[in-house]
């Protein structure tokens, strides 16, 4: 290929333009056309990545919930294991059982009022936003265009019955879905709390060696900003349900339980989530007590709603979860697009750990004070295990002895079937 002129003005004299084509394409068009067919490339990558997660939902779902329960469940397993001195295995069993019992125990004690009052407040939601619809379309003239709105979504209720049948049959295959997701949560829960350093270490040693340590960095603070935001979540969303459950006590008193869980679990879609509860607990209390009543239940769904955004949010979660409100709403709305609610829920905590990662990969650490000391072993074994003897290979005409290699994996610059494995405590 030739090589291209160089085109220069030197005190007036100019040398002959490129004759080569690819000189004579603009340099915008040249990177403009670089970083599009990268992009393409990046696109359909990402594409691809989201139809198999869509594929194997039945077993992303219940990871990444056992991911979060086992955020949860961390410190009461700590507390077993180091102040206790409980087996790290038993410990691990104990605080999952313990999490099943509580359930299974409130579902015992509470579930059937809580389910009479959901059907309640369902009954109730309808009946209030049916008057307020009313009284809207009767201020504003709105009426024949109401009746016309509701009669098409009949007809598409008819046209679609055949639809609603076969997804009513198929509520049996999503019931062994559920159950299914439920047990691999279960199961996967268990050994993220018993070994967590040693299935991370597997992980990282897939990756090529040069890559480990950052990827091993970068993932420890991607967990210390989903724990930040997990706990930051739970802690917010009890303070919702509590402070908007004592305001419903004094207007909907039999309503109250199912307002609160209803806004504690609707607390788990950041903004939407509370916006949305909180204008079902007003609605059923305007058909209850009137409009002075939902006034004033308006006003506590605003105080408490302030509180969690202008005192909580900022001082539990700080630097750890610094994403902007315009990206919390983008990833609430995109994730409920692709995924449902399911997605509305892990939208948030996904986007705020790939912000932390791709900030550290980038040169941008925001947790310094966790350093880089932290060496990860890189293939597992647990810390208790026996060493393994192994004959190396020599050369013609020499002896031959065995060589133990200890459990964790042997030393920084030592290789296990071709694997390096750093010094470090699988079992920390």
């Amino acid at each position: 290929m030739s090589q291209s002129k160089e085109t220069s003005v030197t005190s007036g004299q100019t040398t002959a333009p490129p004759t080569d084509e690819t000189a004579a394409v603009p340099p915008a068009i040249r990177a403009a056309a670089s970083w599009s067919w990268r992009m393409l490339l990046i696109g359909a990558f990402i594409a691809a990545a989201l139809w198999l997660l869509a594929l194997l939902k039945t077993i992303v779902v219940p990871v990444a919930v056992a991911l979060l329960l086992t955020i949860m469940l961390t410190p009461v397993r700590r507390l077993l294991n180091e102040r206790l001195r409980v087996p790290r295995g038993l410990s691990a069993g104990i605080s999952l059982i313990g999490l099943i019992v509580v359930v299974v125990g409130l579902i015992t004690l509470a579930g059937q009022s809580i389910a009479n009052g959901f059907a309640d407040l369902r009954t109730q939601a309808v009946t209030g936003f049916n008057e307020l619809w009313q009284q809207i379309s009767a201020t504003f003239g709105l009426e024949n265009e109401l009746q016309s709105y509701s009669q098409d979504i009949l007809d598409q209720l008819e046209a679609q019955q055949s639809a609603i049948v076969s997804g009513a049959l198929g509520a049996a295959a999503t019931a062994g879905s559920v159950l299914v997701g439920a047990l691999i949560a279960l199961f996967c829960t268990f050994f993220f709390l018993h070994d967590p350093r040693g299935i991370w270490g597997w992980v990282v040693g897939l990756l090529p060696k040069s890559a480990r340590e950052r990827v091993n960095q970068a993932g420890r603070r991607g967990a210390v900003t989903l724990a930040a935001y997990t706990r930051t979540q739970i802690l917010v969303a009890a303070v919702d349900a509590l402070g908007i459950g004592i305001g419903a006590v004094f207007f909907v008193p039999s309503l109250a339980l199912p307002i609160a869980i209803l806004v504690f679990v609707g607390s788990f879609v950041p903004v939407v989530g509370a916006i949305v509860t909180g204008a079902i607990a007003v609605v059923v209390v305007l058909v209850s007590n009137g409009w002075v009543a939902a006034l004033i239940m308006l006003g506590v769904v605003l105080l408490v709603q302030q509180i969690e955004s202008h005192a909580l949010q900022p001082f539990l979660m700080g630097q750890a979860v610094s994403l902007h409100p315009v990206a919390v709403i983008l990833a609430v709305a995109a994730g409920s697009y692709a995924a449902g609610i399911v997605g509305a829920l892990f939208a948030v905590p996904l986007a705020a750990v790939l912000n932390t990662v791709i900030l550290y990969l980038n040169g941008h650490d925001k947790f310094p004070e966790l350093g880089d000391e932290d060496a990860l072993p890189i293939r597992w074994r647990a810390a208790d295990a026996p060493p393994i003897p192994l004959r190396l290979r020599r050369a013609p005409g020499t002896a031959t002895s065995p060589v133990a290699v200890p459990a964790d994996g042997g030393g920084e610059d030592e290789d296990v079937d071709g694997v390096g494995t750093p010094e470090g405590d699988p079992a920390r």
